[in-house]
């Protein structure tokens, strides 16, 4: 723990910043208070002990330092090409320093015949080898003296580059910070953690990150600020579960139900996977434990989530309460409500549908009926947040794809009840299981690690445009076997910045490669109106085209078993979840499937290992853990949504064996000790107690 109140105090007040430095640092760097200062780590380090001579230079150079006198300076060019050039030179040679966009503050600190220590990055610009934007300073015996090993690099910008503020200007800040706040440094974990893990003091550990003397010492120090930072989000996660479940009490649902009974009986047609059963004792348990249920339901695609989360909602019916699943596309809201029409009607269940682009009198009539409780199964889009829709009694809220809705949306749903309705979560986006911990640590989780039998592996391939001859031949031999294909772009229009085909001139081409009236193929995009969309996909559905063209409105939910083709153009242009979503709309039916990923010639080195990745495996678990490799966490899952990860030198790739044993950890500790009352774990709770502020009850449902 530290002193709270110089922890908060702005850096206006550090010496060598005041209001204006305070002011452009809080706008660039949203850096406005002590802490925040402090915990803006260095995101690299030069070993600044070396120095070379001039003579000693070389185009294969990088980052060097020398020691010499600046004999000249002068300002070419006009306008915006204006520039200062330094002559530099040491007993070897010289060579150019040079500042574009120059400040006055650059040219009234240089003087003549100084010797500097100049540390830069060599650049070649025809033939001619010079250091850009060099760090400078005085050189002394002083200076040389109080040099650390490693040089510590901040993540910075331009701006505040050009307005004086260099990376030299910064970390003597931050030292100055460290001197101010030395004493009010206070550790934060218990004695007995720090002597089993080999863990240094938390000052120390913040003193090194910033100004590591040795490599060693860095080292210690970084394994340090892991530790603390995985153990308290991990301890605060834990907590806020127990909370939660102390705190928000849930509807009983104490039996089955004859609606569950009848249709896992007489209705279902396939046998469950061992998986899809224990999901659904796990769901059995929750909902007849008075807390409130709050669990995630994850697996890979066509894994069989839906079916779980429609035997859910006939445990919640059986009980007498009302059950909505919420959708971001209208189409999957559909293929939902088609889903499952039949069986309700069977099942003597009232399901309705409620999406934003309905007719105001029909959404009237589902209003009024939903109030009443005479709907026991609503299905629809955001349009189920809105204030005019009443529930009579909601038991349960499934949310389907929820990386696509914010928090704040989410929790609308919530509030739809004086008792929180039971959340059940689901993704088919398959979480690593770091990222689970971290960012999903605080819910319930249910993984259906396996697939119904009889799910076809989808054989990838990876092409260029070259090979497009060969895949319109195949293409057209699939659809003489009676099969149908997706082909989705990433563009609805034409880009001047992006080289990519566009989703109208790929109907355009593939029209004249499948002329009617042979072929027939359908067009979806996301700019359609519902109406024209869910025609042209009711046509694919009944087999009446046999290409369905479009963006990605399809990754999610459209169930076509008959479809064995997935053409992904531009696919570069995605991401790895993105590509593993589009290509599990193949493979639903007895017939062999295929998934082609076409590319232009032209790749980045991470394009490059997303189309390996496709290529190699179908596993969607070992796909997000290259996609959180490749992308990191706040762009997985929507985690962006509710903050950035909170995590500033823990990775989840390569520390997940350090995320998992400091879960352990902490599960051990909650165990033994629940309340934190043990006085060895008092520093913990003290801790916790200045991070957490105190809380409605809605805000532990996430």
């Amino acid at each position: 723990m530290m002193n709270k109140d110089v922890l908060n105090t702005s850096i206006e007040f550090l010496k060598g910043v005041g209001p204006n430095r305070a002011k452009l640092i809080k706008n660039e760097l949203k850096i406005s208070k002590f802490k925040d200062l402090l915990f803006h780590f260095p995101f690299r380090y030069i070993d600044k002990t070396k120095y070379h001579k001039i003579s000693e230079i070389n185009f294969n150079s990088s980052e060097i330092q020398l020691i010499g006198k600046i004999t000249e300076l002068k300002e070419l060019g006009v306008g915006s090409k204006k520039r200062l050039s330094a002559s530099f030179s040491d007993n070897t040679g010289s060579i150019q320093l040079v500042w574009f966009k120059t400040s006055k503050w650059i040219i009234d600190s240089i003087k003549l015949n100084q010797t500097y220590i100049v540390f830069g990055k060599i650049n070649n610009y025809n033939n001619n080898i010079s250091i850009a934007h060099p760090e400078l300073e005085i050189y002394s015996k002083e200076n040389i003296k109080n040099r650390t090993n490693l040089f510590a690099v901040y993540p910075s910008t331009e701006n505040l580059n050009k307005r004086g503020i260099t990376n030299k200007v910064f970390s003597k800040l931050v030292e100055e910070l460290l001197i101010s706040i030395n004493t009010d440094i206070k550790e934060n974990l218990p004695k007995y953690i720090l002597d089993k893990y080999n863990l240094i003091g938390r000052r120390q550990s913040l003193i090194s990150i910033h100004k590591p003397r040795t490599s060693d010492d860095l080292k210690k120090a970084i394994n340090r600020l892991k530790f603390e930072e995985i153990f308290y989000l991990q301890i605060r996660l834990i907590k806020k579960n127990i909370t939660r479940k102390d705190k928000i009490k849930g509807y009983v649902f104490n039996q089955i139900g004859d609606k569950f009974e009848e249709f896992y009986n007489n209705h279902l047609k396939f046998k469950l996977t061992n998986a899809q059963k224990r999901v659904i004792k796990e769901i059995r348990n929750d909902l007849g434990s008075g807390a409130q249920m709050n669990r995630l339901l994850q697996g890979d695609v066509g894994s069989g989530k839906t079916i779980v989360a429609f035997m859910a909602a006939l445990i919640a019916i059986g009980n007498g309460f009302q059950t909505c699943i919420m959708t971001p596309t209208e189409i999957l809201s559909y293929q939902h409500y088609n889903k499952f029409y039949e069986i309700c009607n069977l099942l003597n269940i009232n399901i309705k549908i409620l999406t934003g682009s309905r007719k105001a009198s029909n959404k009237k009539d589902i209003k009024e009926s939903l109030k009443k409780g005479e709907i026991d199964l609503l299905i629809g889009t955001h349009a189920l947040i809105y204030d005019s829709v009443e529930f009579s009694n909601l038991g349960l809220a499934i949310i389907d794809e929820q990386h696509k809705f914010g928090v704040a949306q989410r929790s609308k749903l919530w509030h739809k009840n004086s008792l929180p309705p039971h959340i059940l979560i689901m993704t088919a986006t398959p979480i690593p299981r770091t990222l689970a911990m971290s960012a999903y640590g605080d819910l319930d989780m249910s993984i259906i690690d396996e697939l119904p039998p009889g799910r076809k592996h989808i054989n990838t391939f990876h092409q260029t445009s070259k090979d497009r001859l060969k895949l319109i031949d195949f293409l057209k031999a699939e659809i003489k076997k009676g099969r149908q294909a997706y082909v989705v772009y990433p563009l609805i229009k034409e880009s001047e910045k992006l080289d990519f085909k566009d989703l109208l001139d790929g109907y355009e081409s593939f029209s004249r490669d499948f002329p009617m009236p042979k072929y027939q193929i359908s067009i979806v995009h996301g700019k359609m109106n519902n109406e024209d969309k869910e025609y042209e996909m009711q046509r694919f559905i009944e087999n009446k085209t046999q290409i369905l063209v479009s963006t990605t409105v399809i990754e999610v939910g459209v169930d076509i078993p008959n479809a064995s083709v997935m053409i992904i153009e531009s696919a570069e242009r995605f991401g790895l979840s993105q590509l593993h979503q589009l290509r599990g709309r193949v493979g639903r039916g007895n017939h062999k499937s295929y998934c082609f990923l076409i590319t232009g010639n032209k790749k980045t080195k991470e394009s490059k290992i997303r189309m390996e990745t496709m290529v190699k495996t179908n596993n969607g678990f070992i796909i997000a853990e290259k996609d959180l490799e490749i992308r990191g966490p706040g762009n997985i899952m929507g985690t962006q949504q509710s903050g950035e990860m909170p995590l500033k030198v823990t990775s989840l790739i390569g520390d997940s064996r350090l995320i998992q044993k400091i879960r352990k950890l902490v599960e051990r500790i909650i165990q033994k000790d629940p309340k934190l009352k043990n006085i060895n774990n008092a520093i913990i709770l003290e801790n916790l107690k200045n991070m957490i502020d105190k809380k409605d009850i809605w805000e532990y449902i996430s």
